[in-house]
């Protein structure tokens, strides 16, 4: 599969037009800038090209770079273009996507270093790049911090996810006093192959991602699937919020969850469908502990939907019980570096192992006191089973490879 991926992102180097961003002339003591670009190769690569000319021979051109993400210490990187001392020098860097790649939409902000044999220096003045998808013709709707872009559907089609995602925060805000703290940009692609025809070595089952440091989520929502796409872009969008407000030097680890269930909480409602599994697992003894529930869910699609299920209905036990105020302080200790089970002691006067007690006695309470109940046939096929299927098997997956983006 890799070996016939790279001749593909070759062929996209060679066949698709760039958009360039020039520099302006600049010159300083012996050495001057004579021209300056970055160039997008959207999704394989970004190009810095230099000509720049001295009385005297030019020894030294460093690329200096930053990328806008969420750090608490600004890293600048550095690159060595290759060229041959002397007066004049022209000289390119690429930054090949195939070994660090960034998102559609990473702002990238770069300056040059020029050094000649006669110790003159030139730093050139910084300028910013956008690393922006060129496929297709991006309409942008915005609200608040919120900025939705989207290029297949209609107005009212991206009006609904907007609304959608604005519930999704207002329901965060209100019941666990999470708020949207920088801005956050969503791309909707009109297919998962649009999609993954804007990542670098995709897997096939991708169909969203939320690259949180960065404040971008990027997901597939075609037309006809307007309803997944608004409980997606919640369940993304919680993911992003939740992780700006724990970002911190301290590597802050949310359990999964926590991390999920906050994310399932912000979709809104519980899915019946989930919710079956869920009886079915408390009938037949078959919940998952919290403290395994804290690791990555299993693979297994069984498992999967419990653990899915079982971390929504921990939350909502949490606030519901507890209060937005605990779930906001136990968000903020797990911020300041306190494990799992510190900062649940400290917020509610138990542990992991003591959550899954209560939680335990609360949801069997809840489920025998419904008399007439009888969880729905799991074998039944509908479209809303096979639909929570295929979100929650990519789920899943993406929830292996969270600490990649």
């Amino acid at each position: 599969m890799t070996k016939r991926f790279i001749p593909l992102i070759l062929a996209i180097l060679l066949f698709i037009i760039p958009i360039i961003i020039p520099t302006i002339t600049y010159s300083q003591d012996g050495i001057s800038l004579q021209d300056s670009t970055a160039e997008i190769y959207f999704p394989s690569a970004l190009v810095f090209k230099i000509k720049a000319a001295s009385q005297s021979d030019i020894t030294k051109i460093r690329l200096h770079y930053q990328v806008d993400r969420m750090n608490y210490a600004q890293v600048t990187s550095e690159a060595w273009p290759d060229f041959t001392p002397s007066p004049k020098v022209e000289t390119k860097w690429v930054w090949d996507m195939r070994k660090v790649s960034l998102p559609a939409g990473a702002t990238v902000r770069y300056w040059w270093t020029i050094e000649d044999k006669s110790g003159d220096k030139l730093i050139t003045p910084a300028d910013k790049i956008r690393f922006d998808d060129l496929r297709y013709s991006w309409q942008r709707l915005a609200v608040g911090q919120l900025s939705l872009l989207w290029y297949k559907g209609s107005q009212s089609f991206a009006e609904e996810l907007m609304a959608a995602c604005q519930q999704a925060l207002e329901r965060l805000a209100e019941d666990t006093g999470v708020y949207l703290e920088k801005p956050i940009n969503l791309y909707i692609y009109a297919s998962t192959e649009d999609l993954r025809g804007a990542m670098i070595f995709p897997q096939e089952w991708t169909g969203g991602v939320a690259f949180t440091e960065y404040g971008i989520i990027a997901i597939g929502v075609p037309a006809n699937e307007l309803d997944w796409g608004k409980r997606a872009l919640a369940h993304e969008l919680g993911h992003t919020v939740t992780h700006q407000l724990t970002f911190s030097p301290y590597g802050a680890v949310l359990p999964t969850w926590l991390d999920e269930g906050l994310a399932m909480h912000a979709e809104g409602e519980p899915d019946p469908y989930l919710q079956s599994w869920l009886k079915k697992a408390i009938t037949q003894q078959k919940l998952i502990s919290v403290r395994s529930l804290s690791s990555p869910f299993s693979a297994k699609p069984e498992e999967a939907y419990i653990s899915y299920a079982q971390s929504q209905s921990l939350v909502e036990f949490l606030i519901q019980n507890y209060g937005k105020d605990k779930m906001l302080q136990l968000l903020n200790l797990l911020k300041e570096g306190n494990t799992c089970d510190e900062a649940l002691t400290e917020v509610y006067g138990f542990d992991q192992d003591g959550l899954d007690k209560l939680w335990r006695e609360y949801i069997t309470e809840q489920t025998h006191s419904q008399p007439g109940f009888e969880y729905a046939s799991l074998r039944k096929v509908n479209a809303e089973a096979i639909l929570w299927e295929e979100v929650l098997a990519k789920l899943v997956k993406a929830n292996m490879l969270l600490g990649v983006h």
